[in-house]
């Protein structure tokens, strides 16, 4: 009888170390990622460390924002305009498979660190440059933070309700979607790495990310020759699609065909709207959505979301609840999925920290270590340079 394979005990990134000279979120959010999975990451900082251990929420005198950005690192603290820091620096280079920066175009070259003074002495080495408009093109020189990339995107501007003003959502999502295409950008030149044995430079713009994250609006503009504009709670090409009232409070519904729609019909008990002409077709049902709001409204006011999202469920329709963000972190699906793991802090204790995620197989999740304080991990690794090793 042949026996089971051993559970891998190891996650996809490790033995990958990475020098991380990025503060804030964008840059963090990309190292983190790749913490998670099993990279060692140090954390380069200044003396007064990143910006965001300075930023709340606080407990115990600790930034929760750090925390969460941090997650799984080490760090030291080296001064840029050092002459023998900068050669500690090309020290940890030697052990080094990826450096990622984050400041502004132009500043690791006036240090001596751009990509063209380390390329011919680490030729592997993956460098990962995030800003806000990439490192060529008119605004390559201009600051940004994530306010002003959903601004310039064109996000806020289709985000709120039909003829209000345009809003910001909810999450930092330009410096997210930047980091998130740092991590893959990295991971895609590592990859092109074990071919070639050659490093690359990989550049990310905030801008460049989140308008990649917008793919229907580029169809419907590119493509299309449109000027899409804010449609609030409604999809802006399918019926019924969106969030409506109930009698205790809102639900969300997504109905993209055909077929979805006559049973839903049924299940509002009104199957006569599935062969009403102005909603024989997805593009008919939202031109003429009001028409439909008005008689999903009718049969949702006397009901309660509970109710609601049970009979379209249980039909085989897309429906929910509207969760708050405590309810959707404390879901059996986020728990079961494993969303968030718990770390040790020396201040805070037993902490969640939220974690990436992708699952690889049966690569295990979790086993992370707390965010680090500022140069806690200073004297391990100068230890290991000596030894010819960072870690």
């Amino acid at each position: 009888m042949q026996e089971a394979a051993a559970a891998p005990t190891t996650k996809p990134l490790e033995g990958v170390r990475v020098l991380d000279f990025t503060r804030v979120l964008a840059g963090p959010y990309c190292t983190a990622l790749m913490a998670d999975l099993g990279a060692d990451v140090i954390k380069v900082e200044a003396a007064h460390g990143d910006d965001y251990r300075h930023v709340g929420p606080f407990h115990k005198g600790e930034s929760l924002l750090f925390q969460a950005m941090n997650r799984g690192k080490r760090s030291i603290v080296l001064d840029l305009k050092s002459h023998d820091d900068i050669a500690t620096i090309k020290k940890l280079l030697r052990e080094t498979d990826v450096l990622v920066e984050n400041f502004r175009p132009g500043v690791m070259e006036k240090l001596g660190l751009g990509v063209d003074a380390l390329r011919s002495e680490f030729p592997g080495l993956v460098y990962v440059s995030v800003s806000g408009f990439g490192q060529t093109g008119a605004n390559a020189a201009k600051p940004a933070y994530d306010i002003i990339i959903q601004a310039m995107s064109g996000l806020m501007d289709v985000t709120g309700e039909p003829g209000g003003s345009p809003t910001m959502i909810g999450e930092a999502l330009g410096d997210v979607a930047g980091g998130l295409f740092a991590a893959w950008g990295t991971v895609v030149a590592l990859f092109d790495r074990s071919r070639t044995g050659k490093g690359q430079y990989v550049d990310v713009a905030l801008y460049d990310s989140l308008t990649a994250m917008m793919p229907l609006l580029a169809c419907r503009t590119l493509m299309g020759g449109e000027a899409p504009t804010r449609t609030g709670n409604r999809h802006s090409l399918s019926a019924p699609f969106g969030t409506y009232p109930a009698r205790d409070g809102h639900f969300a519904v997504a109905v993209l065909n055909d077929r979805l729609f006559a049973t839903f019909c049924d299940v509002i008990e009104q199957p006569e709207l599935a062969a009403d002409a102005r909603f024989a077709s997805d593009s008919l049902r939202r031109k003429n959505e009001p028409a439909l709001a008005e008689r999903i409204d009718r049969w949702a006011g006397g009901r309660t979301v509970k109710q609601i999202v049970a009979s379209l469920s249980g039909a085989g329709i897309p429906a929910s609840e509207i969760q708050s963000i405590a309810q959707a972190w404390a879901s059996p699906q986020a728990i079961e999925r494993g969303l968030a793991s718990a770390v040790l802090h020396p201040v805070l204790g037993h902490l969640n920290v939220p974690e990436q995620p992708v699952h690889f197989g049966a690569a295990p999740r979790g086993g992370r270590v707390a965010a680090p304080g500022l140069n806690a991990d200073a004297d391990e690794i100068l230890a290991g340079l000596d030894k010819g090793v960072t870690q």
